[in-house]
């Protein structure tokens, strides 16, 4: 029976460099999931690679046929955009494991709809001001800075990942993500243990 890790953290602290390197790490054992996405792609990103990205009509087909697990919609300053867990066939708990990237809820929704037994979570706490830097760095990377969506996801997060909303998760666990290479040995400790 496999499990599907899900790493879960505001934007900037680091999921999907952690998900890079634990895929690495574990091979074969662990697939990824990648989210579904209405948002344009940013400079340097590939259909299918970190996301499938979709249309808004695209996206209410799925949603028509039954296969979204969870979604989110967000009111950005460059118009609305959606994010979500699809179940499209790739998704088959009893013979492999899988690692997920998400929100507290986006983590909820998935973990309602397989099972707590099936979903391990992993929360990914960084110092807010750490994150805003990295956020800041990762925009003056693209062709086309979205600065003021880059503002916007950020507060949004602060509302998102409120310490009541952390809290009411319960986590077994917090991985800090100060020092990148001890939070990875952290996580390939807890889900080695799982996968064996």
């Amino acid at each position: 029976m496999g499990k599907l890790f899900y790493l879960i953290g505001p934007s900037a602290s680091g999921k999907d460099s952690l998900a890079k390197a634990l895929l690495v790490t574990f091979g074969d054992a662990l697939k990824l999931v990648r989210m579904t996405t209405t948002r344009p792609l940013r400079s340097g990103e590939a259909d299918g690679e970190e996301y499938r990205f979709v249309s808004a009509e695209q996206f209410d087909e799925l949603e028509r046929s039954g296969k979204v697990i969870e979604s989110r919609l967000y009111h950005t300053v460059y118009g609305p955009w959606i994010y979500a867990t699809v179940d499209d066939g790739h998704l088959d708990l009893e013979s492999s494991s899988y690692l997920v990237t998400g929100t507290l809820e986006s983590y909820l929704k998935t973990r309602d709809y397989f099972g707590a037994d099936r979903v391990v979570p992993l929360y990914i706490e960084v110092d807010k001001g750490v994150r805003l830097a990295r956020a800041l760095a990762r925009e003056r990377r693209q062709a086309e800075p979205k600065y003021a969506e880059m503002c916007r996801r950020f507060l949004a997060d602060e509302q998102d990942f409120s310490d009541e909303k952390i809290a009411a998760c319960a986590f077994p666990r917090v991985y800090r993500n100060d020092d990148f290479g001890t939070c990875l040995q952290e996580l390939e400790d807890v889900i080695g243990k799982e996968l064996s």
